[in-house]
């Protein structure tokens, strides 16, 4: 070979080089970062202010939203409403409640229990949540999840909507409780096993600056019950588990014999779940406050979720949704289960029902110079009407112990 054919040759791989060098020099600086799914910074969870407190006035209040039903926003239409307001009615509608009742209660906490989305109304489940769940992130209020039987019908399971619902913004939701008793193994993230997604229980600290502030006063629980099952070849509704009665046992036990200004024993606790208990039905004999206009739909099991409340003791109130135009409360063996009533426009209602949510106001006790433990339990509901109606005011729990003055 001559030398100027050798040349010829390191000349042309030379000018090869020169292109590839190039070529990755375009795709790197002009075109890669339409090659990465995301280019943009990692923005972390926007977190509430913890632990959860009474406020200085010694009053902490809970807003329950039952049954918002949520779909594709505007496009999604309303269910059972008059005629005159159907064309202009969607989840836009809910979403204006919302804010409505966020700005008339100004809850410290708000708890959202179950068939937050209608999985069958929506493409994307993801984006239907961030939607539904929107004006309590907008205005920086804590919240907390139980999922219902028509959350997972769309693009995400149970384990995924809890765990999506736990990252959102302000969320204090938690997928399941921490397989062990100490900080640094909860930290770790090692869930106990246990039936459902969303089992969890929230501590409530005294008010700021009195001799509880740091101290649990108040305990909230929240329980998976479930969806669909079948039992002995018969479909059915979902029903909380063993498992989970067990685990309530356990924490109940773990948080026995705190000191609560001059009472020994656990601070009062309330319990939010979505699909009512048999024994509910039971309440249509007895006494009751607000409206049963719908059978009790639940599961055929009996689940003996009421006997580990009477057991624990504390348990003073249990806050369901899932039967949209009961709104009532009623008491079984000391122990009230109030409904919501259906709060969104996309869920089933009557067209002369006013879509309605349900307030929880706990208030502290006074004692010689500083709040003490909680002294008093109390509800209502407001209706999405002109005036945000307040009805059914009514007082669940008052403390038998009195406390130092």
């Amino acid at each position: 070979m001559s030398s100027v054919t050798v040349i010829a040759n390191w000349k042309q791989t030379v000018l090869y080089l020169i292109l590839i060098v190039s070529l990755v020099y375009v795709i790197e600086t002009l075109i890669s970062h339409k090659l990465h799914i995301n280019h943009s910074k990692i923005r972390l969870k926007r977190s509430p202010d913890l632990p959860l407190r009474f406020r200085d006035d010694g009053t902490f209040k809970i807003l329950q939203v039952a049954d918002m039903h949520y779909g594709m926003g505007s496009i999604t239409r309303c269910r059972d409403v008059l005629d005159a307001q159907f064309e202009h009615c969607s989840d836009l509608n809910t979403t204006r409640f919302l804010r409505r009742m966020i700005e008339a209660e100004k809850p410290d906490l708000i708890a959202f229990t179950g068939d937050n989305i209608f999985g069958s109304s929506t493409t994307d489940a993801a984006e239907s949540l961030v939607e539904a769940i929107g004006p309590a992130i907008e205005h920086g209020i804590p919240w907390a999840a139980v999922l219902g039987n028509h959350d997972q019908e769309s693009t995400l399971n149970r384990q995924e909507l809890m765990t999506f619902l736990s990252l959102m913004d302000f969320s204090v939701s938690q997928i399941n409780p921490p397989a062990g008793d100490d900080l640094d193994e909860a930290e770790r993230g090692e869930l106990r096993s246990i039936d459902g997604f969303g089992n969890y229980h929230l501590r409530v600290h005294g008010a700021p600056g009195s001799v509880l502030s740091n101290s649990t006063v108040f305990d909230l629980f929240f329980l998976d019950s479930g969806d669909r099952e079948s039992v002995q070849g018969r479909r059915t509704y979902g029903w909380i588990k063993e498992s989970q009665l067990r685990w309530l046992q356990d924490t109940s036990k773990q948080g026995y014999n705190q000191n609560i200004g001059n009472f020994l024993g656990n601070p009062p606790a309330l319990a939010f779940f979505h699909i009512p208990i048999l024994e509910v039905r039971d309440l249509w004999y007895t006494p009751f406050i607000g409206q049963f206009q719908e059978g009790v739909a639940c599961s055929t099991v009996q689940s003996g979720l009421l006997n580990t409340f009477v057991s624990m003791g504390n348990v003073k109130a249990a806050f369901i949704g899932h039967d949209h135009i009961n709104d009532f409360c009623g008491n079984l063996k000391g122990v009230w289960f109030c409904y919501g009533g259906g709060f969104g426009y996309h869920a089933y209602g009557r067209p002369n029902w006013h879509r309605r949510a349900r307030v929880i106001e706990a208030k502290l006790g006074k004692g010689r110079d500083s709040w003490t433990g909680v002294e008093r339990i109390r509800t209502w509901k407001r209706l999405d009407d002109e005036d945000l109606s307040k009805i059914d005011e009514q007082v669940l729990w008052e403390a038998s112990y009195s406390f130092l003055k």
